[in-house]
């Protein structure tokens, strides 16, 4: 598909360094371990979204081609008086590409569904990829869960156009997977997680648009469930955090699919 966000031919893993590390002299050790490791480009791109201090210095100074630059937030507005606010403009101007939005950290701050469809909007206008993530608290057995998943995709998407909506990528983290000590859920999971992702789209925007749609996964992803996580639960790349502020697990990652 021509819109699509990604290649289909090719995994998208993304390092969400969180507000990690604490200086600028650290954030280049890190990265400089990182481009030494090796993977195959024709088969993956490898994200770097480190905290919005660090970005642009490291971005500026790095010249190969094998890592691109992520945010991992963005307003959604040009406005000069947002206080403490980063703009798209800047993003584009730091070298970035691919944003990530609505994570559940911040939604668990406040951020409403409507704020997450307007950052969309502004982040596709503006010539970037936004990683829309999406996830459940815990789940019931009475399926409450997959009512609350629907419904914040569709409140999320809403006010998109279908042609925008084509240059999306979805990424499902179950909360109650995600931190130190959590595992991850089980490949077979994700895999009927998908599959019901790729549902609700096909009604919001039909099937063409829908199964084109990339579905990324994250939630406690190491360099031992990575590959069983891509290949049975059938996702289209992998959102990594705790795992990535680890160079050497993050290139066996890169590796163990590459």
């Amino acid at each position: 598909m021509k819109n699509r966000a990604f290649p289909q031919t090719k995994k998208l893993i993304v390092a969400n360094w969180k507000m990690n590390p604490e200086s600028l002299k650290e954030a280049k050790k890190l990265f400089t371990i990182i481009k030494k490791k090796n993977f195959n480009t024709r088969k993956l791109i490898a994200v770097i979204c480190p905290p919005y201090l660090f970005e642009s210095d490291l971005a500026m100074n790095y010249s190969g081609g094998k890592y691109k630059f992520g945010f991992q937030d963005i307003h959604f507005e040009s406005d000069e008086k947002s206080t403490g606010e980063i703009s798209t403009e800047m993003a584009k101007n730091s070298k970035v590409e691919y944003v990530i939005i609505g994570h559940s950290e911040r939604r668990y701050n406040g951020e409403t569904n409507d704020l997450v469809s307007k950052k969309i909007n502004k982040t596709i206008k503006s010539g970037m990829t936004p990683i829309v993530c999406i996830g459940e608290e815990e789940r019931d057995e009475h399926g409450r869960y997959l009512r609350f998943i629907e419904r914040q995709i569709f409140e999320s998407l809403d006010g998109i156009s279908k042609v925008n909506l084509a240059k999306i990528v979805i990424a499902y983290e179950p909360i109650w997977a995600i931190g130190k000590g959590k595992s991850s859920v089980e490949a077979r999971e994700i895999y009927q997680m998908t599959i019901f992702i790729k549902k609700i789209l096909n009604n919001l925007v039909g099937k063409n648009i829908a199964m084109n749609i990339p579905i990324l996964y994250g939630g406690s992803v190491d360099a031992d469930n990575t590959k069983d996580i891509i290949e049975m639960g059938e996702v289209d790349g992998l959102l990594v955090g705790r795992s990535s502020l680890n160079p050497h697990i993050f290139g066996d990652i890169l590796n163990n699919l590459g």
